[in-house]
């Protein structure tokens, strides 16, 4: 899992805000990985969730924005996928809060499949459409 959490060039989605959008998705889960592995998780998890969350908000938004803007086919699918996505972060983090979750191997799976699967399976559809449609 030591590299789950590193950005690469096999990543790319073809569209430079959003690579850099998620490359600090990247960089927030990597900093949660880290201070679990060190032994901190829970001393940073609260504040690190929140900010997983928010920034997961405001990049799904943004994502949302540009393919409404480009006349994406697959956004209703997209929007939908990012719903339950967040909606799993969010009850994470309302479970973590509660003190009825804590720092686990089974969040850290979660975030490598979500980073993995997500932009790999789900958000590479649509670079080459923005590419074709002037977004680069």
């Amino acid at each position: 899992m030591d590299n789950a959490f590193q950005w690469s060039a096999s990543y790319s989605v073809k569209v430079e805000e959003m690579d850099d959008q998620h490359k600090k998705l990247f960089e927030i889960i990597r900093e949660l990985y880290t201070a679990m592995r060190a032994g901190h998780g829970k001393d940073v998890m609260g504040e690190v969730l929140r900010r997983l969350v928010d920034y997961t908000v405001l990049h799904f938004k943004a994502e949302e924005k540009l393919m409404e803007k480009n006349g994406y086919p697959a956004l209703a699918a997209h929007r939908a996928e990012h719903k339950a996505l967040t909606d799993k972060v969010v009850t994470y983090k309302k479970d973590f809060d509660s003190g009825t979750a804590a720092m686990s191997l089974e969040l850290m799976t979660f975030l490598q499949d979500w980073l993995q699967s997500h932009i790999k399976n789900i958000d590479q559809k649509y670079g080459d459409f923005m590419n074709e449609a002037g977004v680069h």
